[in-house]
C-alpha cells in the first residue's frame, strides 16, 4: 500500500497539495479551527503589543516620540481587535486569505516604525523581531506563502531602518541580518514540515472517512441481501404466504405454547380441488392467479394471530391458537364458503373454485406438530374421497368429540339418579329410559 505522500502529493516549498479540489477541502475542513486560534492570538498580540507602552515610556519620556508611539500602537490595538472579530466570523484561507494576511503586515509596520521613533532601544528591539517573527511562523495561522512575505518584509524593513535611522556599523547590521536569517530559516522550515504534517493527517482521516463509508455502504448492503434472503426463505414468492419451513416453526412455537397454557390449538389444511385440472385447462397461469385469490381469502378469513402457510402445491396449511376444533369447523366452513363465491378470471367464468379442509386439533399434551399435520392430512385425503368440496374433521378429534358429547348427554340425565330410584333394577330402567 503506497504512503499519503505518494497518494496525495504535496508542493516541496508551501507544503500544500498540488491538487486543488483536495487543498479546498482541507481549507474548509480546518476553516472553524483557523478562525478560533486567530481569534484568541489576535487579541494577545494586541494586549502584548499595546503593553509595551510602558517600554517607551521609559525610552523616549515625555515627549513628541511618546505620543507618536502610544498614537501608533493604540492603531494597531484597534485594528488587531477589529481583525479578530472579523476573522472570527468571516475568516476563511479559501475565499479571503487577505483578511488573514492584514494583522501581520499590520503588526510588521508597526514594528518597523518603532525603531525611527525609539533609535536608542535598537538592541531589545531586535530580540522583539525575532519573536515577532517566530510568532507569525507559529503562533498566527495562516498560509506559508504569506506568513513568508510578511516575515521577509518585516526584517528587511527593521533592518533598513535600522541601518538608514539608527546608522549601525556595517558589523553589527551583518550580525542582526544573520540572526534574522536564522530565524526565518528556523520559523519557515518548522510551519513547513507542519503543514505538510497536517495535510498528511488530513489525507489519512479523508481516506478512513472514505473507508468507513464504504464499510457502512457494505454493511447496509449486506443486511439488505440479508433481509431479502430471509423474506425469500420466510416468504412464498407466488402468494405472499409462510414458507412451509417458517410456518413449521412458527407453528411448532404456537404449539408449545398452547401445550404450556393448555389452552386449545387447532390446525387445518386446505386443498384447491381440480387444481390440475385448472392448469392443463387454462394455462399455470391463471393457476396462479387462482392460488393467489384463494391466498388472499385465507388472510382476510382468519385472525391476525393465526399462521397460514403454503405447504406445497396448491395446498395451504393453517395453524390457528386458542381455537378448540370446533371453533376451527365453524372457521374452515366459513372460508370454505368464500372460495366457493370467488370471482374467478374472464379465463374460466363457468368454473366455480372449491377446496377440501381437513382439520386436526390438539388431544393430550404428547402430541406434535408432526402427529398433527398427519391427523389433518389424513382427514384432508378423506375428504378428497369422498367428494372433495368439504371440510372433514380428523378420526382423533372426531371421537374425543363424541366422547365428550356422550359425556354431556350422561351429565344431563343424571338426576334421575336422584330422583327415589334406590335399587340397582330401578337406576337400569331410569338410563334405559
Amino acid at each position: 500500500m503506497s504512503s499519503p505522500s505518494a497518494r496525495y502529493p504535496l508542493h516541496r516549498l508551501t507544503g500544500q497539495f498540488h491538487d486543488p479540489d483536495r487543498e479546498a477541502m482541507y481549507r474548509q475542513d480546518i476553516a472553524p479551527r483557523v478562525r478560533r486560534e486567530s481569534f484568541v492570538t489576535l487579541i494577545v498580540a494586541a494586549l502584548v503589543f499595546g503593553m509595551f507602552a510602558i517600554s517607551d515610556y521609559h525610552f523616549v519620556g515625555l515627549s513628541t516620540a511618546l505620543y507618536l508611539l502610544l498614537a501608533m500602537r493604540l492603531v494597531v490595538v484597534i485594528s488587531c481587535l477589529v481583525l479578530a472579530f472579523l476573522i472570527g466570523r468571516l475568516g476563511d484561507y479559501s475565499l479571503r486569505p487577505w483578511l488573514h494576511a492584514l494583522p501581520l503586515w499590520i503588526l510588521a509596520t508597526a514594528i518597523i516604525l518603532i525603531v525611527p521613533l525609539r533609535p536608542e532601544s535598537l538592541p531589545t528591539q531586535v530580540t522583539a523581531v525575532m519573536v515577532a517573527t517566530m510568532g507569525f511562523y507559529l503562533l498566527i495561522p495562516n498560509l506559508l506563502p504569506v506568513v513568508a512575505i510578511a516575515s521577509l518584509y518585516l526584517n528587511l524593513g527593521f533592518l533598513t531602518a535600522a541601518v538608514t535611522v539608527a546608522d549601525i556599523p556595517a558589523v553589527v547590521a551583518l550580525r542582526i541580518l544573520l540572526l534574522l536569517v536564522l530565524t526565518n530559516a528556523v520559523g519557515f522550515f518548522a510551519l513547513l514540515r507542519l503543514e505538510k504534517l497536517q495535510r498528511r493527517q488530513f489525507a489519512l482521516l479523508q481516506e478512513e472517512r472514505v473507508h468507513n463509508r464504504q464499510l457502512v455502504e457494505e454493511i447496509s448492503h449486506r443486511k439488505s441481501l440479508e433481509a431479502q434472503l430471509r423474506s425469500v426463505a420466510e416468504q412464498d414468492v407466488l402468494t405472499g404466504l409462510d414458507s412451509r419451513g417458517h410456518f413449521m416453526e412458527r407453528a411448532r412455537e404456537l404449539l408449545q405454547r398452547a401445550q404450556f397454557d393448555g389452552s386449545p390449538f387447532s390446525l387445518f389444511m386446505i386443498d384447491v380441488d381440480h387444481f390440475k385440472a385448472i392448469n392443463d385447462t387454462w394455462g399455470h397461469r391463471q393457476g396462479d392467479s387462482v392460488l393467489q385469490a384463494i391466498a388472499e381469502t385465507c388472510k382476510h378469513s382468519l385472525r391476525p394471530q393465526d399462521v397460514i402457510g403454503r405447504f406445497g402445491g396448491e395446498e395451504f396449511i393453517v395453524a390457528l391458537p386458542d381455537t378448540h376444533p370446533k371453533d376451527a369447523q365453524m372457521v374452515a366452513e366459513r372460508l370454505q364458503q368464500r372460495v366457493s363465491e370467488l370471482a374467478v378470471m374472464e379465463a374460466m367464468p363457468e368454473h366455480r373454485l372449491t377446496v377440501t379442509i381437513g382439520i386436526a386439533g390438539v388431544l393430550d399434551e404428547a402430541t406434535d406438530l408432526d402427529a398433527l399435520i398427519h391427523q389433518a392430512d389424513q382427514a384432508l385425503y378423506a375428504g378428497k374421497h369422498g367428494g372433495r368440496n368439504r371440510v372433514v374433521i380428523s378420526q382423533e378429534v372426531k371421537g374425543r368429540l363424541d366422547g365428550e358429547n356422550s359425556l354431556c348427554s350422561v351429565q344431563e340425565r343424571a338426576p334421575l339418579y336422584n330422583e327415589g330410584s334406590r335399587s340397582p333394577e330401578k337406576r337400569r330402567k331410569a338410563l334405559l329410559n
